[in-house]
């Protein structure tokens, strides 16, 4: 879907993208295919898999899933992201998610539905204990959990000037912070065991619109008028630094957490 618990209290967290579902869809990054294939691969997930989207947002990661032959249902609770992520075309005889209402603590799939359960860009927003209470809830025996985030690499200049810009708002380090750490609680969780994390290299080609829309697509952008534009400009000079023919690369590590319910 903060600063500390202020910023981020669960009855403020489904509004946070109220308004910003069309810019989201068009500027966040998709996963790279070499994480998916691992956690297709480690959790033997295949075309007979139920999987479960949870924070799915504006369908990014539930797309991906589904191209690959699985069956996903997408929980979501923002109206504007959900809308978003049903209005996205399929081709004929594509597997198409199946978006629902819900939350990560409720999300009103069935119990032991499951082969597993994903969440992608989402976990920290969640609370943490009772999210992993409804994953083991829904999920099969030995079903899987997952945890995915593609976060900013600061490996190159661009990347690093990009990254301090965002840490300048007012909630940009802590969500940081929050999103670095969220998936620890995965690994020492007791309803789940055999936890690992492991990273992937990810990268994204942008020009200076879409350099702008990636920044803007952030909750803790601002939204003031004068505080935007200060913000634009920012970028704007991080943009012509930086770019080669028109084009910058924001590079990423995406961290993968996984770990099955215990038997």
């Amino acid at each position: 879907m903060s600063g500390e618990a202020e910023a981020a209290r669960p009855e403020d967290v489904t509004a946070r993208f109220t308004g910003l579902a069309g810019l989201y869809a068009r500027a966040r990054p998709d996963y790279p295919a070499e994480a998916i294939d691992f956690i297709l691969e480690r959790c033997g997930l295949d075309a007979t898999c139920r999987l479960v989207d949870v924070g799915c947002g504006t369908g990014i990661s539930s797309r991906i899933f589904a191209g690959r032959g699985l069956r996903v249902v997408g929980i979501e609770p923002n109206d504007d992201m959900r809308a978003e992520a049903e209005a996205v075309p399929f081709e004929e005889g594509t597997t198409r998610p199946e978006y629902r209402v819900g939350r990560a603590e409720a999300t009103g799939v069935a119990a032991g539905w499951a082969d597993a359960v994903v969440a992608a860009q989402a976990f920290h927003w969640f609370d943490a204990d009772a999210a992993l209470r409804e994953f083991r809830r829904i999920l099969k025996p030995h079903g899987w959990a997952i945890l995915m985030w593609n976060e900013r690499s600061d490996v190159d200049a661009f990347s690093a000037g990009y990254g301090r810009i965002l840490a300048a708002t007012p909630d940009g380090v802590a969500i940081q912070h929050k999103r670095m750490t969220a998936g620890r609680i995965l690994l020492e969780h007791p309803f789940f065991r055999d936890g690992r994390r492991d990273v992937f290299c990810h990268e994204q080609v942008l020009d200076e619109q879409g350099l702008i829309g990636r920044a803007l697509s952030a909750s803790y952008a601002p939204r003031r008028p004068d505080a935007v534009a200060e913000f634009i400009a920012s970028l704007r000079s991080l943009f012509a630094s930086h770019h080669c023919d028109g084009q910058v690369t924001l590079r990423y590590e995406t961290a993968v957490y996984t770990a099955h319910v215990v038997d």
